[in-house]
């Protein structure tokens, strides 16, 4: 598992209990509220809230409860105010760590990670201390049992995109956040479905790790998955399968 991120979190946590399931529908809808919130309600003119409206979706959300999200963001209902925050550290094995929070309290939260880093073998690091290991990229999620590789390849990259990996059963389409947008509207037009798509810190490189070190990072990374106000945990990790069998 190189890097890490709440899709690749969700892929491989598919039995997922209700305890897991009501934390995603937390953070869906935090962020459809803030996206409502930061630029207006209707999807059409507003691609981060279409993003997470899809997301919502695929997670079998109520759309009442979508519905209620957006007016909350819009002014239309009453609700919480929610900040975005980011905080970085580092974890077993020198791991750099991105944590990106939607919270209506940053004190509660930052006291939250610092004390899940710190039971857990990271440590809380300073504003800029590892965001430069990563780059804000768009990633899209394609089943790769259903396209052919080469003619996706060619629609990907006439479409805008940068480049086009193969990982664990889907083709990631990679993109800058820019064209993010307009490449997933180019392929959705030629029909193809995706599985998952995200704007994401993808690692610059990564660093290998295995063993006790592997399996003390993934606790590290679940429990921190589990914090409420937490939205996404991003590292520069390369997990080795035997630590990822290990925990599964």
């Amino acid at each position: 598992m190189a890097g890490h991120s709440k899709w690749a979190q969700i892929k491989r946590k598919k039995a997922a209990n209700d305890a897991k399931r009501g934390k995603l529908f937390t953070s869906l809808i935090r962020e459809i509220t803030v996206a409502a919130r930061e630029g207006g309600g209707d999807p059409a003119y507003n691609p981060r809230l279409r993003l997470a409206i899809d997301a919502a979706k695929d997670a079998n959300m109520p759309a009442d409860n979508i519905d209620r999200a957006i007016k909350r963001g819009t002014g239309e209902l009453e609700g919480v105010e929610y900040e975005e925050i980011t905080y970085e550290g580092y974890g077993p094995g020198g791991v750099a760590i991105y944590i990106e929070t939607l919270t209506d309290n940053a004190n509660r939260t930052v006291a939250e990670i610092r004390h899940i880093l710190s039971r857990n073998g990271g440590s809380l690091g300073t504003s800029g201390s590892v965001a430069w290991q990563f780059d804000r990229k768009g990633q899209i999620y394609i089943d790769a049992s259903r396209y052919d590789e080469e003619a996706l390849l060619m629609a990907a990259l006439e479409a805008g995109a940068e480049d086009v990996q193969q990982d664990d059963g889907s083709y990631v389409v990679t993109t800058e956040p820019a064209s993010f947008h307009a490449v997933q509207s180019a392929l959705r037009e030629q029909g193809i479905e995706f599985q998952q798509a995200e704007l994401a810190m993808v690692p610059k490189a990564t660093i290998e790790v295995s063993g006790d070190e592997a399996a003390r990072l993934l606790k590290l990374l679940d429990a921190l998955d589990d914090a409420d106000d937490v939205q996404k945990v991003y590292s520069n990790a390369d997990i080795d399968e035997a630590a990822l069998d290990a925990v599964s």
